[in-house]
């Protein structure tokens, strides 16, 4: 309860800074409302085999008292080295209520985790991250169906995620099928007039994830707000030996493209925003500050390209 209190107040504390600047609150910028509704375990796989209805399910969050029937949606995935994790941990359930107070609405999903050694052989993370992609792309279509129900607007679905669900948004953005099943050497299952198709969103919100291949960045023109601590370690901030790109990198990338993008670095911290990351600890109130801080920082950058 002392741990949800102190949350609470930062998001106030951050919000009331914010608005001050100008004096008002505007939506999907700043927080404006208190209350959020969740539903949990919803499928966008409705038809989902049995023995794969949890990799399916999301929760749904959605202001309590917004009568808007045409908002944007953002799909929220969860990090953990496509092995671990799921749509309920507290990053994740953090931004989707702080975004949904915004005024978005916000689905965190769960996608297919691996069953292979993803964290020290990097074929298997490309071969999870194809498959987690595909699943991305159910999700948005799912949405893109049933807008109406959900009173959103099919042309304004931002992807967002932390580390692997970082990396699951920027593929889904800007790789092929082909392209991303030929990195993986996996076999493109998808039919063939949707190969080289690239999926159309409106937005990326990265959160210390990475693409494979910087050229991917040509296929699209989708603003992109890159959000990393300095000494990660895990998710390095600049190439280094796999074919895995930073937010430096493709901030730097982006702006030679004059794709959309802004790039904000905490200096000194490591993975998650962290100041030394191990997933085994509990996060601390200074590390959910700063996850505060991120969710902040995209929602204006969010603000100023989509809704300004």
């Amino acid at each position: 309860m002392f741990k949800q209190s102190i949350v609470l107040l930062g998001i106030i504390l951050i919000s009331t800074a914010v608005s001050a600047q100008t004096g008002k609150c505007y939506r999907y910028r700043d927080i404006i409302f208190s209350d959020v509704n969740i539903e949990k375990d919803l499928s966008y796989r409705p038809d989902a085999p049995k023995e794969e209805e949890k990799a399916y399910r999301f929760n749904l969050y959605r202001a309590k008292d917004d009568t808007e029937r045409n908002r944007p949606l953002i799909i929220w995935m969860h990090g953990g080295g496509f092995k671990f994790g799921s749509k309920d941990v507290n990053s994740i359930e953090l931004w989707s209520k702080t975004f949904a107070q915004r005024g978005y609405v916000c689905a965190a999903i769960n996608y297919h985790l691996s069953k292979k050694n993803t964290i020290f052989h990097f074929d298997e993370l490309l071969k999870a991250s194809y498959f987690a992609v595909q699943d991305a792309k159910r999700a948005v279509e799912y949405f893109k169906k049933h807008h109406e129900e959900y009173h959103i607007d099919p042309d304004k679905i931002i992807l967002a995620g932390n580390s692997a669900g970082g990396i699951i948004a920027l593929q889904t953005a800007y790789s092929s099928n082909a392209d991303l099943a030929k990195l993986a050497k996996l076999p493109d299952t998808v039919d063939d007039a949707k190969k080289r198709e690239i999926f159309k969103v409106a937005g990326v919100i990265n959160l210390w994830g990475a693409i494979f291949d910087l050229n991917w960045l040509k296929n699209a023109h989708v603003p992109i707000v890159n959000i990393l601590g300095s000494k990660d370690n895990i998710v390095p901030p600049t190439h280094k030996s796999a074919p895995l790109y930073g937010g430096i990198d493709i901030h730097a990338k982006a702006d030679e493209l004059k794709i959309p993008n802004t790039l904000k670095v905490f200096d000194g911290y490591s993975h998650e925003l962290r100041k030394h990351f191990n997933p085994l600890f509990p996060t601390s109130k200074s590390t959910h500050q700063r996850w505060l801080e991120a969710g902040q920082y995209a929602a204006d950058f969010l603000y100023a390209q989509l809704f300004k």
